[in-house]
C-alpha cells in the first residue's frame, strides 16, 4: 500500500503567502489606483479661466488676489467712543501678547495717576518670574506624575513645551499678586525678551534633562522631601539661565519722571508698592469668560494643569455665547475700561491697514472650494483657538450696539493703523475666544455659575493646548 503525503513546506509557504496579502480579498482597493488618478486628472481641465487662475495664484500672494475689494473700500477707522490710551507696546518675536494685553489695560490709570504724556510697565520684569514659576509648576508636575509611564498624555503634553511663553489673563493676575510691577525703564527689554526662541530652547532642554533625573530618582525609590530638596537645586539653574537672559529683577527702585506739566518726580519703591500706588485695582474682582462653541453653554469649566505656578487654581472660566458678551464688553469700555481678550488672529486680518472681517479674503470664490466650518467644527478639529491676546479700547456704536471694535495690539506701530486694529462686530462672534470683564458688570445670574463645581477639561483640550 502506497502512501500520499503532502508536502509541508509548500503548504506553509502558501498560508503565508494569504496571510501576507489581505487586500487581494479586498473588494476595493482604497489607494489611489489608476482609475481614481484618472478620474481626478479629468476633474480639472486647463480652460481659460482656470489657466488664469493657475497663472495668477502661481505668481502671486493668495491673499492680495483674494482681498475683497468692496469690504476694504467701505471700511473706516471711524469710532464715536475711543478709551485714551497713547503708545503702542511691542512684543516682538516672543509668545508674551497675553501679558503684554494685561499689562497695556493698566496703562491709562498709571498715566493719569501721575499726570503722564505716556507710559509702559516692564514686561520684562514679570516675564522673568513667570519663566521661573513655570519651570516650578513644570518640575512639581513631573514629581506629581512620576509613576507615570513617558506615553502617559498628560506627560507628554506636559514635556512637549515645558516653559511656554502663552499664557491667560490668570496669570497676569497670579504675577502681580505676588511680584507687583515696575516701569519699563526700571526693567527694560533685552534681545532675549524680544526674541525668546534661543532661551526658550536652553529652558526646554535643561527642564527636560530634569526631569529625566528626577523621574530616575523616584524610580530607585526617593521619597517627596528628597525629590522637593533636588528640585529647588534644579531652580538655581533656572535662576541663572533667566539673570544671563533677561536681567537681574529689582527688588526695590527709584522711580524718577517728568509729568506734562514738566515737574519732576522721585519716589522710592518696591514692585509691589509701586503696583498698589499706581494702579491699586483688585484684579481678582475679573472673571474669564470663554465662548467654547464646542461646550454646553451657561457652565463652568476648568482646564487641567493650565497656570503658570504650582500653587494656584488652574485656569476657569464661565462658557457663554459671544453674542451675549458683547454688551457687558462695551458697558465696561463705555465706563472708561479697556478689556482684555483673546481671539484667532490669523484669519480675514489685513496686517497692513489693521482691519478684522468676515469675508475681507474670498478664498472660496478664488479657489473653487468650499473651506467653511463651524465655531465648534474649527476648536475641535485644529483648525482655530484663542492663539492671540490685545485689548478693546473703542467702538463704533448704533442703536446701543457696536458696529466696529477698536483694538489696541501689540505688534508694534508698523502694521495695523499705527498699531490698531479694527475690528467688524462679525468678526468679533465668529473669532473672538475670551474675554475678560469686571464683576461689577456681569449680572448675579452669570456669577452665580461660579458657585457651582465645575467640569475638568483635560490637559489636551483642543482650546487649552494651543495657547502655550
Amino acid at each position: 500500500m502506497k502512501v500520499h503525503r503532502i508536502a509541508s513546506v509548500p503548504f506553509i509557504l502558501v498560508v503565508v503567502c494569504m496571510l501576507a496579502a489581505p487586500g487581494a480579498f479586498a473588494e476595493e482597493s482604497t489607494g489611489l489606483t489608476r482609475d481614481v488618478l484618472k478620474t481626478l486628472q479629468s476633474s480639472v481641465k486647463l480652460d481659460a479661466q482656470t489657466r488664469a487662475l493657475m497663472n495668477a495664484i502661481t505668481n502671486n500672494d493668495v491673499r492680495s488676489l483674494a482681498l475683497n475689494r468692496e469690504l476694504y473700500n467701505r471700511h473706516d477707522d471711524i469710532f464715536n467712543y475711543k478709551i485714551d490710551v497713547k503708545g503702542i507696546t511691542d512684543q516682538a518675536s516672543s509668545g508674551r501678547c497675553w501679558l503684554f494685553a494685561g499689562l497695556n489695560i493698566m496703562r491709562p490709570s498709571v498715566m493719569k495717576k501721575f499726570n503722564l504724556s505716556s507710559f509702559e510697565f516692564s514686561e520684562n520684569y514679570l516675564f522673568f518670574w513667570d519663566k521661573l514659576e513655570k519651570a516650578n509648576m513644570f518640575l512639581e508636575a513631573v514629581i506629581d506624575t512620576r509613576g507615570r509611564d513617558l506615553d502617559d498624555r498628560e506627560l507628554q503634553v506636559l514635556i512637549k513645551d515645558p516653559v511656554p511663553d502663552g499664557g491667560w489673563w490668570t496669570y497676569v493676575v497670579a504675577l502681580i499678586d505676588k511680584y507687583g510691577a515696575v516701569p519699563k525703564e526700571i526693567m527694560p527689554e533685552t534681545n532675549n525678551s524680544k526674541s525668546t526662541g534661543m532661551m526658550n530652547a536652553f529652558l526646554s532642554r535643561l527642564m527636560r534633562h530634569d526631569a529625566v533625573e528626577l523621574r530616575a530618582m523616584a524610580a530607585k525609590g526617593a521619597k517627596m522631601p528628597g525629590l522637593e530638596a533636588r528640585k529647588v537645586e534644579m531652580l538655581k539653574d533656572v535662576y541663572r539661565l533667566l539673570v544671563l537672559h533677561l536681567g537681574m529683577p529689582p527688588q526695590e527702585f527709584v522711580y524718577r519722571y517728568e509729568d506734562k506739566d514738566n515737574k519732576v518726580h522721585e519716589t522710592k519703591y518696591t514692585p509691589q508698592s509701586f503696583f498698589n500706588d499706581a494702579v491699586g485695582v483688585n484684579l481678582a474682582d475679573y472673571v474669564s469668560i470663554f465662548d467654547y462653541a464646542a461646550k454646553p453653554y451657561s457652565k463652568y469649566y476648568v482646564f487641567k494643569y493650565d497656570r503658570n505656578m504650582a500653587d494656584i487654581p488652574d485656569q476657569d472660566f464661565i462658557n457663554m455665547k459671544i453674542q451675549d458678551v458683547k454688551g457687558y464688553v462695551l458697558k465696561a469700555m463705555l465706563a472708561g475700561e479697556p478689556v482684555w481678550f483673546a481671539a484667532d488672529a490669523g484669519p480675514e486680518n489685513d496686517r497692513k491697514d489693521g482691519l478684522l472681517e468676515i469675508g475681507m479674503y474670498d478664498y472660496n470664490s478664488l479657489l473653487g472650494v468650499n473651506m467653511d466650518l463651524t465655531k465648534a467644527e474649527r476648536i475641535l478639529y485644529f483648525e482655530s483657538n484663542a492663539n492671540h491676546a490685545m485689548v478693546f479700547v473703542g467702538a463704533d456704536t448704533l442703536g446701543g450696539k457696536a458696529a466696529k471694535w477698536r483694538v489696541e495690539n501689540s505688534w508694534g506701530s508698523e502694521v495695523g493703523a499705527k498699531g490698531y486694529w479694527t475690528m467688524y462686530d462679525d468678526w468679533f462672534d465668529q473669532y473672538v475666544y475670551m474675554v475678560i470683564l469686571n464683576k461689577k458688570y456681569l449680572p448675579e445670574s452669570v456669577l452665580a455659575i461660579l458657585a457651582t463645581k465645575p467640569e475638568v477639561l483635560p490637559a489636551w483640550d483642543p482650546m487649552r493646548e494651543l495657547f502655550r
